[in-house]
């Protein structure tokens, strides 16, 4: 099983139209695919549910909220008890042999950074908060290594548009980031800031393992960047419009993160009504679209990128 986190410290660059979109391709191709949704506009979740749906069938009961709750993430609920598999997008999948399963968000998810904050704190030696941050950093990693996570191929995680401590136990769950970016100037100011951040929090996580903090049994960590995947791109004689190929060509020369090949076009008629079908767009466009064409081979690049076969 392969873990890739979603994430941009930007909001609207199409993190979850890409994560939905991509989780169904790869579901499409025949794989096993978990959607885990951090982000507490819960837009991905909505993808799938109706806001109705979600209140009446998931809200309760079934969302990562009640995971993160509690003394410690896990404690009172385990992960793989909080598993959906929304039926309209299995019944367009029913004939691939694949399956695209989700752990919902709740808008409640907003207010939890500040209190696992909280659990930070307190330590009363150097030792015992090592071992805090340990075991709240590493709950997301321990709780997708149960038996019940086997049967995935992948995991996609679309994290909070931010570098809170939900985000970063996804980072340290994940085995690899892919960082959709809009190509203008204020979706690739940050793209170095958030590699450093990466950095530094596996750094310090690794350092924390390696000199014996660690109580639950934590390895330390690699996280890879799959790279930067531009949306939303505007083309014009089969290039990007002028302002777009600026950037797009300024991320690729001067930042670390390797520019993947593949975009995510500019779409409207496609994208513009993500989640109001329950079936995200690759899978309803004509299979000779060029929307659908390009995000496909994209997929495939991503998928040889994280060492998945890309059937």
């Amino acid at each position: 099983m392969k873990v890739i986190a979603v994430m941009n410290y930007k909001g609207g660059v199409g993190k979850t139209t890409l994560t939905a979109n991509l989780g169904a391709e790869i579901a499409h191709r025949g794989h096993r695919v978990l959607l885990l949704d951090l982000d507490p506009q819960a837009n991905l979740t909505f993808s799938f549910y109706s806001v109705e749906q979600w209140r009446e069938e998931l809200r309760k009961d079934l969302t990562i909220m009640r995971w993160y709750e509690g003394d410690l993430p896990g404690r009172e609920v385990a992960l793989q008890d909080l598993v959906v598999t929304p039926p309209v997008v299995n019944a367009e999948l029913a004939d691939s042999g694949g399956r695209l399963d989700l752990i919902s968000s709740h808008l409640r998810l907003i207010d939890m950074d500040l209190r696992l904050a909280a659990r930070l704190g307190g330590g009363t030696t150097i030792g015992e908060s090592k071992r805090k941050f340990l075991d709240l950093h590493g709950s997301l990693a321990r709780a997708l290594r149960h038996d019940a996570f086997r049967e995935y191929d992948l995991v996609l995680i679309d994290c909070p548009p931010n570098f809170g401590l939900i985000t970063k136990t996804a980072i340290v769950a994940s085995d690899h980031v892919l960082v959709p970016a809009k190509a203008d100037y204020l979706s690739t100011l940050g793209i170095q800031y958030l590699a450093g951040n990466c950095h530094e929090l596996v750094a310090e996580y690794n350092d924390y393992v390696n000199h014996g903090a660690s109580a639950g049994g934590e390895k330390t960590i690699e996280t890879r960047f799959v790279g930067v995947v531009f949306t939303m791109v505007k083309y014009y004689a089969g290039q990007p419009i002028g302002t777009q190929k600026y950037y797009i060509e300024d991320v690729r020369l001067n930042s670390e993160m390797n520019v993947l090949d593949g975009a995510v076009r500019d779409s409207p008629r496609y994208f513009g009504d993500a989640g109001e079908s329950g079936v995200p767009a690759i899978l309803r466009a004509p299979v000779t679209d060029e929307v659908v064409v390009e995000f496909r081979k994209l997929t495939t690049e991503i998928l040889d990128k994280v060492g998945e076969r890309a059937a």
